[in-house]
């Protein structure tokens, strides 16, 4: 349930439209929904300010679709993040409008009830070209929370005068996400250059000697510029999301 269905439901009352015993049965009917397999946090919207994400990793097609289509039905906006096409084919069976993002593996849906609740930009920065699908699951988490999203990929410290130049666009950014594999230093550089949140994401991308991500995530949490927190290796989600809450307009 919604803040504005809350409060439509509370002027009925208040009007004696409806009865006590029906809020509250609506209210129960709004905090979760038992699948079997899943239970569904309707509640969450109304108490983080966005639905529940579904991460499609470990879940068949089927659990996908059936978490999606009572999540849409509630009238939410629907994100499931780590899709791949058979997931995709079994939420379109139950709703058609649901779009498919093959680089951030992302399954969208009611995105007209997307509203601009961001006060700034939110720029995500790749250190390489291999680095996009995890800096896209970031920009379209972004999105979907309602913020303006910009985009800079390939700028890491190979070349460092690639993102040296681009200072304008660092510095007309509320937050900034850097996404970067190898040794990860990429956040370092950008943590010192602007005066705004560095949400850093290491990666999986490099030789032997990065260990998946480790020597990267090891790199970030070591950083010496002040500003620049950490999420988990591959986590394009976690910061998306998180840039979204720092970047939120103050009601």
């Amino acid at each position: 349930m919604t803040k504005d269905e809350l409060t439509s439901l509370l002027s009925k009352f208040k009007a004696r439209k409806v009865s006590a015993e029906y809020i509250v049965e609506r209210i129960s009917a709004g905090i979760s929904e038992p699948l079997g397999f899943a239970t569904v946090d309707h509640h969450r919207e109304l108490r983080q300010g966005f639905p529940e994400v579904i991460l499609c990793e470990g879940k068949t097609p089927a659990q996908v679709a059936a978490i999606a289509s009572r999540i849409v039905a509630h009238g939410s906006i629907l994100l499931a993040t780590r899709a791949d096409k058979t997931h995709y084919a079994a939420v379109r069976r139950v709703m058609r409008k649901a779009k498919y993002d093959p680089v951030s593996r992302t399954i969208t849906a009611n995105t007209h009830l997307v509203s601009k609740k961001g006060r700034g930009t939110v720029l995500v920065v790749t250190a390489g070209t291999s680095d996009i699908p995890v800096a896209e699951e970031a920009a379209v988490t972004a999105v979907v929370m309602g913020n303006e999203v910009d985009r800079l990929f390939d700028v890491g410290v190979a070349g460092i005068h690639r993102i040296l130049r681009q200072s304008e666009k660092l510095r007309n950014a509320s937050v900034i996400i850097v996404v970067a594999g190898m040794e990860g230093a990429l956040a370092s550089v950008v943590g010192g250059l602007v005066r705004v949140p560095v949400i850093a994401v290491p990666t999986s991308i490099g030789y032997g000697a990065s260990f998946k991500g480790l020597a990267a995530l090891l790199g970030m949490l070591n950083s010496c510029a002040a500003g620049v927190t950490v999420v988990n290796i591959d986590n394009g989600f976690g910061a998306g999301f998180a840039a979204g809450l720092i970047n939120r307009k103050e009601k």
